[in-house]
């Protein structure tokens, strides 16, 4: 076992941060990287065309049969379980490809799609063929241009097939997240989570850095996600208690310490407090199931 969550950046030399990907190949030929936890510094797309895939996706199991497409954040921790047989594409792309302005990231942050605090998407398209020729048609654009309109047109053909799979996933059943300014705050809020969970741990400190009192934070966020930001701030803080724990062999003393916590008994009594259970117990009892 690793000492650190292994980390995949998005490959080098490509003259714009997209590119699609074959699964299968990509499995056989990057097997020791992408079938153990790794943590990629880009977005998923995954358009299933054939078998049955079942990913593990921070300690949940998501299946996605033929036909489908899976949509997964970055920075997410995920392994792909190469028993199952199955094959499609991979679209990659980043945020510096993406978002170019300040309402492109906003967009990319706050949608449906890619919102960890949410269910992984998971879209069946057999009703539906308008993904699979948006999908296609970034690929061609890939391999068969290159001129002044190759980064304009690859990032409205994103724009617009992320746009096609909100509306095919409200179709089929998700209960709309209503925009406004609940929803803005919540996503800076979860911004600002990602980046200071280590060391900021109240509800106080993210109000002040936000400029907004308590209660507006916490208006917003049970209005949007039905959570307190206590609440988002432990199942964050737990979250990569669990992954450093399960995918690392670091000591429980490191694990504390490196989230913040200076006594490795304020971690334990912290942990337990979420799990029932303490940190070693955890480890102990996620091996032996």
């Amino acid at each position: 076992m690793q000492s650190e969550i292994k980390q995949v950046t998005f490959k080098s030399g490509l003259p714009l941060e997209i590119e699609v990907i074959p699964i299968a190949a990509t499995v056989a030929k990057h097997h020791n990287s992408i079938t153990v936890p790794h943590r990629a510094t880009f977005y998923h797309i995954f358009w299933i065309q054939k078998g049955t895939a079942e990913y593990l996706i921070d300690f949940e199991p998501v299946k996605a049969e033929a036909n489908s497409f899976l949509f997964v954040n970055k920075d997410r921790v995920k392994a792909i379980d190469n028993r199952s047989k199955h094959d499609g594409k991979i679209m990659l792309f980043t945020d510096d490809f993406f978002g170019k302005t300040e309402d492109d990231l906003k967009y990319l942050h706050s949608t449906i799609l890619f919102n960890d605090l949410l269910n992984t998407p998971v879209i069946n398209v057999n009703s539906s063929p308008s993904l699979q020729t948006a999908f296609s048609a970034i690929e061609k654009e890939l391999t068969e241009n290159n001129d002044t309109y190759h980064y304009h047109l690859l990032h409205n053909l994103l724009h617009n097939l992320l746009l096609l799979a909100e509306r095919e996933r409200r179709k089929q059943g998700f209960s709309e997240i209503s925009k406004g300014a609940d929803l803005d705050y919540t996503v800076l809020f979860r911004d600002l989570l990602d980046s200071k969970f280590k060391i900021l741990k109240s509800v106080n400190g993210y109000a002040a850095l936000m400029n907004v009192s308590e209660k507006r934070l916490t208006h917003a966020t049970t209005k949007t996600l039905g959570k307190s930001p206590k609440t988002i701030i432990d199942e964050r803080v737990m979250l990569e208690a669990k992954r450093v724990l399960i995918y690392t062999n670091r000591s429980i003393k490191e694990v504390g310490y490196d989230l913040g916590f200076e006594e490795p008994t304020n971690f334990i009594k912290y942990f337990r407090k979420h799990t029932n259970k303490t940190p070693i117990e955890f480890r102990e009892a996620y091996f032996n199931r």
